[in-house]
């Protein structure tokens, strides 16, 4: 069986095929050590484009309830991910994947920064990773935009969330409940004219 076998469940529709914790552990091992400026650009490489785990439809479905649940989004996603190939074991691995490589790191950077963090070589090169932060949040917002639908609507929701929180610096969560509560309004419209 390849990476990207997807063998049928009981009900006909595509099952995740088992993988074991160290695999898991080791593939969110290499997201996490990848991931400077944040895990989305690299989530969504690794298990998309390198390993075929998952489809970028199925990514936003995973990324889309990661946000809604309480906590840091990329643990959200790291769990359902994990519990999806490899049960609790695999969510377990996923975190732990995750969570104790920058562990360690903040603590070594973090050492070196109260030493050295003074130094103007220091402050351009943070200067410098910045733009490569937001370089990747652009990239992985423009390879999962072929997932949105076709239309109109989707793209304006998506223009009115950026004017509101990133223009107009309106409260995250007051854009998001006043977008969802639209889009709820939205798609009940649609349905009833069904």
């Amino acid at each position: 069986m390849t990476d990207n076998a997807r063998p049928e469940d009981a009900t006909g529709a595509p099952a995740a095929p088992r993988r074991s914790p160290l695999e898991i552990l080791l593939v969110f091992s290499q997201i996490t050590l990848s991931g400077f400026g944040g895990t989305a650009f690299w989530t969504r490489l690794y298990l998309i484009e390198k390993r075929g785990w998952i489809t970028n439809a199925e990514y936003v479905e995973a990324m889309s309830l990661a946000q809604l649940l309480p906590g840091p989004n990329v643990f959200n996603l790291a769990v359902i991910i994990g519990h999806r190939f490899g049960g609790v074991p695999g969510a377990a691995a996923a975190l732990w994947g995750l969570v104790f490589w920058p562990f360690l790191m903040m603590l070594g950077i973090g050492l070196l920064y109260a030493r050295y963090g003074e130094l103007h070589l220091v402050q351009q090169a943070l200067k410098g990773v910045s733009a490569v932060a937001v370089g990747l949040v652009i990239a992985n917002a423009t390879k999962l935009s072929s997932v949105l639908p076709a239309r109109l609507r989707p793209w304006l929701f998506v223009l009115v969330c950026f004017a509101g929180i990133g223009v107009l610096r309106w409260p995250l969560i007051a854009v998001v409940a006043g977008l969802a509560a639209l889009g709820v309004w939205f798609a009940w419209r649609e349905e009833a004219a069904r």
